[in-house]
């Protein structure tokens, strides 16, 4: 007999918007004004559909599941302009072919067809919260596989202590590229122990379909229990190193953007409250949960860092 434990911050299932009320929602909608509000998906025929996978009940994300129109049309992606609207340009980012290159300090290094890498992975739905520095949230249905999934095929060395993510610079589809007063190509990191973590997932796709290109296409990071901005998106490498590697934001800001970044009501942004976070599509503000509510999962890792910023 398999047991559930649910997860200490979940909800209720009646919670959650039903994923047939999503799919319902499509229908209503009606092609054209769907192809509208998400245009990733009128390119969708070169790309393969997702295999056959279920929702994962152990994570229920604990709130209700946001539109997929507000999800895939509210986005921070650097590459394609400082602003939320870049839904539209990122549509000229190519999702094929892509390949992932996996390096470093492991036993196996490996390129990856993005393809191949999905055939290959325990592919999965987890609905997570995705919480950004700017005090927004959203509750996304993610398909993907859990990065420790990946370092079961690789086999990180003992000498292994961080990860690296590289997010793809293609200067002629990425015009945010010609600023050049940042760090290029984006860079985020986690530690070997974060990477393993349960919590920590590679998302393929969210809402049953594969990825759109503004959400990171066509493989990207998540840290639910970390502010969004370490989540790298459209990633191209992953190397694994013992020394920390320098990230995006840190080096860009390193009074206001840590290398933990994990999520705390009580630490505000130099410019701004934690306390409280804006739903997008309801605009709701509801309290800030410490690690977004993950602590279940994830507090035994920052055990003895005192010293460090844990949370900025």
């Amino acid at each position: 007999m398999n047991i559930i434990r649910r997860k200490g911050w979940a909800l209720p299932d009646s919670a959650a918007t039903s994923q047939a009320f999503v799919l319902n929602r499509r229908a209503l909608m009606g092609a054209p004004a769907l192809l509208a509000a998400t245009p990733a998906l009128a390119q969708q025929g070169a790309i393969p559909a997702l295999p056959e996978h279920q929702r994962n009940p152990a994570y229920p994300g604990g709130r209700a599941i946001t539109a997929e129109r507000e999800a895939t049309n509210y986005n921070n992606f650097y590459e394609f302009g400082t602003y939320k609207g870049i839904a539209r340009d990122a549509q000229r980012m190519p999702r094929r072919p892509w390949r992932l290159k996996v390096e470093g300090l492991v036993e196996n290094p490996r390129e990856f067809d993005i393809d191949d890498l999905i055939r290959m992975m325990p592919i999965e739905e987890r609905v997570l919260r995705l919480r950004c520095v700017e005090a927004w949230a959203m509750t996304v249905p993610w398909s993907g596989f859990a990065l420790k999934a990946l370092l079961d095929v690789v086999k990180p060395m003992a000498s292994a202590k961080y990860l690296a993510f590289q997010t793809a610079a293609l200067p002629a589809v990425m015009p945010g590229l010609r600023q050049s007063w940042y760090p290029w190509p984006h860079q985020e990191a986690c530690t070997i122990q974060e990477a393993g973590n349960e919590l920590a997932f590679m998302a393929v796709g969210m809402y049953g379909n594969p990825l759109p290109a503004q959400n990171g296409a066509p493989v990207r990071v998540l840290f639910p229990w970390k502010y969004g901005f370490k989540s790298g998106k459209s990633l191209v490498r992953i190397t694994f190193q013992e020394e920390r590697p320098a990230t995006f934001w840190g080096t860009i800001q390193p009074q206001e953007y840590g290398f933990w970044a994990n999520v705390n009501p009580e630490v505000p942004h130099p410019r701004w409250s934690q306390a409280t976070e804006r739903l997008i599509g309801s605009g709701e503000r509801v309290p800030t949960q410490i690690w977004n509510g993950y602590g279940e999962q994830v507090a035994a890792m920052y055990q003895g860092l005192g010293s460090e910023r844990l949370f900025t």
